[in-house]
């Protein structure tokens, strides 16, 4: 047996969009299971994002905090951000939120990972790069609004971020899961094998 995600497509009778956002929405689909039942499902529709672990030359993390409301908490994430645009090259979108959050800019990049954050009831796909050889961005800050005018910044030794995570004191999945798969790609051939950063993504096609 292969272990590895497939597409697939189970017939549709009926579709609905109840809900319409400013950036995302909610669909109920009709959905034709295999023993021929239809049974609704309602999930919310989702652009994509992108997420950026930036390492530096000291093994820190670079890190923001700042508050999410459905949670009711401030948590410590990586820079990340939707692809506003469809078909946009998602390394494009990645450098972009390393800029705006962090002002930082990275020469090498690499695909870390990409998930599907939660598929039983939302599509939304992230891709997780990892950013090396940073310094800071020239010009000006970008100016911010909303909940990141209160963020704050921090860099934390690799180390440091494994024993967090696995003490459950930090949550965010784009961290979690970006974290984790950094030291498993360091004992599974090393950081330069990983795939390259315009390495073709499936569930978000992009233009090169």
């Amino acid at each position: 047996m292969t272990i590895k995600d497939t597409p697939e497509e189970w017939e549709i009778r009926a579709t609905e969009t109840p809900f319409r956002g400013n950036k995302t929405s909610v669909r109920t689909d009709d959905v034709v299971m295999p023993d021929g039942s239809v049974v609704r499902r309602d999930y919310q529709v989702h652009p994509g994002s992108v997420a950026v672990l930036a390492l530096d030359e000291e093994d820190r993390v670079l890190l923001i905090r700042q508050y999410r409301h459905p949670v009711r908490q401030k948590l410590w994430e990586i820079p990340a951000g939707l692809l506003d645009v469809p078909g946009e090259n998602p390394l494009h979108a990645a450098q972009r939120e390393l800029y705006e959050e962090a002002h930082v800019k990275a020469e090498n990049w690499r695909v870390l990972t990409d998930v599907y954050t939660t598929p039983g009831g939302c599509d939304e796909a992230v891709r997780i790069f990892l950013a090396r050889d940073l310094s800071e961005a020239e010009g000006e800050r970008f100016e911010t609004e909303h909940e990141e005018t209160d963020m704050e910044y921090a860099r934390v030794p690799v180390d440091e971020l494994v024993r967090l995570v696995l003490a459950g004191d930090v949550h965010n999945n784009c961290l979690v899961v970006g974290v984790l798969s950094l030291v498993a790609a360091r004992s599974e051939g090393g950081l330069d094998a990983l795939r390259p950063a315009d390495a073709p993504w499936p569930a978000r096609p992009f233009e090169s």
